[in-house]
This record gives C-alpha cells, structure tokens and sequence, in this order.
C-alpha cells in the first residue's frame, strides 16, 4: 500500500506506542526491525538511552555481580549470592540488528533462583567491546541502557 500503512506497521506503531507508554514516555530511538514480508522493515524494538524503570535497579546489580564473575561467556547455572544461582546464557546474537553492529555480547539474567528452576524474561546484554550494557524487561523486545 502507497498511501497506508500495512497491517504489520500498523501493529508495529501500536506496539512501540504500547512500550512508549509501559517504559515511562520517555523519547526511544527505533532500531532496525523484522522485514514485514515485503522488504518494508517494520519497527518493532525500543531502545532508549537511559533506564529508570522500577527493574532497572536490579539489572545495574545483576551487572555488578556478573562483572566481578568476569562475565563468564559458558552458557549455564553458576553460584550467586544469598544460596542462589544465575544464568549466563552465553552469546547474544544480535540477529535482529538490534543494538550497535559488529560488536560481541553476551547475555544474563537478572534475577536469580534456585539452579535449574524457570528462567524469566528479564535479561542484561553486556558489549564485550565497549562495556557497554543493556536492561531488556521483555526479552529483547526493549532495551534499556544501564552501563
């Protein structure tokens, strides 16, 4: 359609109207999205400079812990504070080009449990290139910047 939006941009405007609103109103920036089938990329990702949700606290500690654990790139369960365990989970692809190009990530979860219990979707990425890390609420459908 020329003139209209398809319905998966349409749904995709929802969507980041829906994260703009959950995550605090604040400006995002729209990273590259999924093709729509077409060759149209539709934005379907936020990502915002700052992070001051009520998660964002946990995911800066979560960093801090995984940081003095040498961000272990091993996928799996490792010991943690208070008799707990967390989850590396190894590498983050960054297949749907979501964050900076050409840099290596990897991922972990935030909160942590007992070993082998489920996983939530919370979630840190760390860029082993620059230090940088991300919060992702949602399973890398937002991302929130934390280092």
């Amino acid at each position: 359609m020329r003139n209209g939006m398809s319905g998966v941009r349409r749904l995709a405007g929802v969507a980041a109207v829906t994260a703009l609103v959950a995550f605090g109103g604040s400006p995002a920036v729209a990273a590259p999205g999924v093709q729509d089938g077409r060759g149209s990329s539709a934005a379907v990702l936020t990502v915002r400079p700052t992070c001051t949700i009520s998660g964002c606290s946990a995911a800066r500690t979560a960093f801090s812990l995984w940081e003095d654990d040498g961000f272990p790139s091993t996928r799996g369960w490792y010991s943690w504070t208070g008799g707990k365990c967390n989850y590396a989970g190894g590498t983050y692809r960054n297949s749907g080009r979501d964050l900076p190009l050409g840099d290596s990530y990897l991922e972990f979860d935030v909160k942590p449990r007992a070993c082998g219990a489920a996983r939530d979707a919370l979630r840190i990425v760390v860029d082993l290139d620059t230090g940088q890390a991300w919060y992702s609420p949602d399973h890398y459908t937002t991302f929130l910047e934390i280092v």
